[in-house]
Order: C-alpha cells, then sequence, then structure tokens
C-alpha cells in the first residue's frame, strides 16, 4: 500500500544518524527505532515480550507495562498508560502502582474490575470504543481467539487491542488475539504490533498474511514465545512478509522460553 501523503524515517534512535542493520544485529543491539512522522518524530523502545514504550509528540506512552519497575527506570515517565488485557504477562497491578504515577491510565473493563479502588482507571474501554487523549485518538480494537479449543484464553468481547492515531500517524497495537475480521479491516496503519504464538494467539504464517492485508508501513513482531513448541520465528515471519513492509527486529526476550 502506498503511503505518498506521508514521510517517514526509520532511525536506530541510540545511533543518532540513519542506521541500517540486519535482523539479528537489531534484534541483539536492542535497538530502538525512530518514526519521524507529521506531528514530530514518535520513537518506539520495546522493552519485553508484549511491554513496550513509545515517545510521542502528545507525551510518554507504556503499553502492557509488567515485570521489575526498575526495567523502566531508563525511560521517560509515563503520561499515558495502555493496558489490553488481564492476563499476568500484560497486566501486574504491583508495577502499575509503581509507574503510574499522574499518567492517565486505560484499560478494558476486564482489567478495571480487578484493580483496587484506588487505582481504578482514568476510562476503561470495551471493544470498539473510542476516546481522546492529549490529541491521540484512541480506538479499542477486539482482539480474541477464534479457533474453538482456544476461546478459552481470550474470549471474544472482552480484550482489547488498540489504535493510535496522531497527527495522521496511525499505529496498531494487537494485545493477544488470533487472526480476527476486524484486525483484517483496519486500514491506513502506519506501524502495527503483531502477536504471534501458540495456542494463545496465532501463527507466524497468519500474522504475514495479516500484514499483507492490511498494510502497515511498518511492523514489529512481538509476544512471539509460546508454550509447548509453539514459539514462532520473527525471521520466519519476516520472510513471509517480504516486501509487504518493513519488519523491526528487537530482542524482547533475554531468557530461554518458558514452558
Amino acid at each position: 500500500m502506498a503511503h505518498t501523503r506521508r514521510t517517514f524515517l526509520a532511525t536506530a534512535a541510540a545511533a543518532g544518524a540513519i542506521t541500517i542493520l540486519p535482523y539479528a544485529a537489531r534484534a541483539e543491539g536492542h535497538a530502538s527505532d525512530v518514526f519521524e512522522a507529521e506531528g514530530g518524530p514518535i520513537t518506539v523502545h520495546p522493552v519485553a515480550h508484549a511491554s513496550f514504550v513509545m515517545e510521542t509528540p502528545a507525551g510518554v506512552i507504556y503499553v502492557d507495562p509488567v515485570g521489575d519497575p526498575a526495567i523502566y527506570s531508563g525511560f521517560p515517565k509515563a503520561d499515558l498508560i495502555l493496558v489490553t488485557h488481564e492476563h499476568g504477562d500484560h497486566f501486574n497491578v504491583e508495577t502499575l502502582a509503581a509507574l503510574k504515577g499522574e499518567a492517565h491510565l486505560i484499560t478494558n473493563p476486564a482489567v478495571a474490575e480487578k484493580l483496587p479502588d484506588d487505582m481504578k482507571p482514568d476510562e476503561a474501554l470495551a471493544n470498539g470504543e473510542s476516546t481522546t487523549w492529549n490529541g491521540v485518538a484512541i480506538d479499542a480494537i477486539p482482539a480474541y481467539n477464534i479457533t474453538e479449543e482456544r476461546k478459552q484464553f481470550h474470549p471474544e468481547g472482552r480484550d482489547n487491542g488498540y489504535v493510535l492515531s496522531l497527527d495522521g500517524f496511525r499505529t496498531y497495537i494487537s494485545g493477544d488475539t488470533e487472526d480476527t475480521p476486524e484486525m483484517r479491516a483496519l486500514r491506513d496503519i502506519d506501524l502495527a504490533f503483531l502477536c504471534m504464538n501458540l495456542p494463545f494467539t496465532m501463527d507466524a504464517s497468519a500474522a504475514a498474511s495479516a500484514v499483507k492485508e492490511i498494510g502497515p508501513s511498518y511492523v514489529y513482531p512481538y509476544h512471539y514465545r509460546g508454550r509447548d513448541g509453539g514459539s514462532q520465528d520473527p525471521a520466519e515471519f519476516a520472510n513471509m512478509v517480504g516486501g509487504a513492509a518493513e519488519v523491526k527486529m528487537s530482542a524482547w526476550y533475554d531468557e530461554p522460553p518458558k514452558s
């Protein structure tokens, strides 16, 4: 899909200059990326598994922050925190308590119910609902399993993905989902984060097929460790995507996968 109305420049943020690295070298180097959008640069810092930080002209956005709060100490404080759903690799009360500060917190309703009274989110978005924060339009995209034997993991109607729109730059965050019609219906996506692990989400082939239909300019494979042989190979995903999008690789995992 052509993006003639936009001009983007992907760089390695730490280098401060245009850097082109092989997938493996980029991942080993924990590279961050800067995307030059109409409203100003957007910097993506992959953290681990499904957690990442985005620095944007509207503020600093944390997505599904979990784990030791110390791993976020090198990033600016959050202005907005998004939580997709209640599973422990996406949502942790103690991590949120340590990181929230004055940040605006948006979750799905199921997570809102699990938070203590003194930590209730500023907004709880159900599937299909939208809001605006500091000039960022936020749409809650349904995230769920469609394979019968997997529906207990992410039942339809509960969990969110998100589309963030800021000054013409649109980012899709899949959360945990299979290859749903709602995901494939997305258009004009500039940057996508696509999950891929079994049995919880989709495999690399389904994710690559979705990229070809959605047509993002850039895509991060993330959340690709699974159990019982369900881990997916991001390099294989990149090969299947081919020229349909620029695949951004990062070291989401520093330890062997856990079953």
